[in-house]
């Protein structure tokens, strides 16, 4: 069943949780795309900021932007290859965070450089956003087991998750498929991923 995408690009996103990393990892099997996944815990910020979010906020956005903005890099240089692509993040979603986390002057800062970074990277040619309920993603980040994820606040996991669904309401840089993940399972229950498919 390989090569079985009609796009190009695909970018499976959705918050903290919800199964983007699991579906971007079988999506590339199935169809023999290339993977791209996010590179978290090479952030040298994250536990402090899951610690204390307003102190090292700015610090944690920076480097993932720089480290996102990197990948991107690479997707764009071998696009000259055609190769199809599988991806389990949206550059663009970065601004959900720098949005939810950052002071004004930090955003205001922040935004410079963003707009300068968005002008190389890929558009993708379809994106899915994976919902799920903040109670959902709360006992999937607890059964997965990071280190730098268990003391997650669920009141930031339920303004994040709000964060988001306002993104890809308005988002429109490509086609979107949105699916509720409450009740799905794609590395357990294959009926799942070959219905999503």
């Amino acid at each position: 069943m390989r090569g079985v995408l009609p796009w190009r690009y695909i970018v499976v996103e959705g918050v903290i949780g919800a199964g983007k990393t699991s579906l971007t990892q079988l999506l590339a099997a199935r169809t023999g795309a290339r993977l791209n996944l996010e590179v978290v815990e090479e952030n040298p910020f994250l536990t402090k900021f899951y610690g204390d979010r307003a102190a090292w906020a700015f610090q944690t956005q920076i480097f993932f932007l720089l480290s996102r903005y990197r990948q991107q890099q690479r997707l764009f240089q071998s696009e000259l290859f055609r190769d199809a692509i599988v991806s389990d993040y949206l550059f663009a979603k970065d601004r959900i965070f720098a949005n939810l986390n950052l002071s004004d002057d930090e955003l205001a800062l922040y935004d410079q450089l963003a707009q300068i970074l968005e002008q190389r990277v890929l558009k993708p040619d379809l994106g899915v956003y994976l919902q799920a309920r903040t109670q959902v993603l709360m006992e999937r980040i607890r059964w997965r087991g990071r280190a730098f994820e268990q003391d997650m606040d669920e009141g930031y996991l339920e303004a994040l998750n709000g964060a988001y669904s306002y993104f890809f309401h308005h988002y429109k840089d490509a086609p979107l498929l949105v699916v509720n993940t409450d009740n799905l399972d794609f590395v357990n229950v294959p009926g799942d991923f070959d219905l999503l498919l």
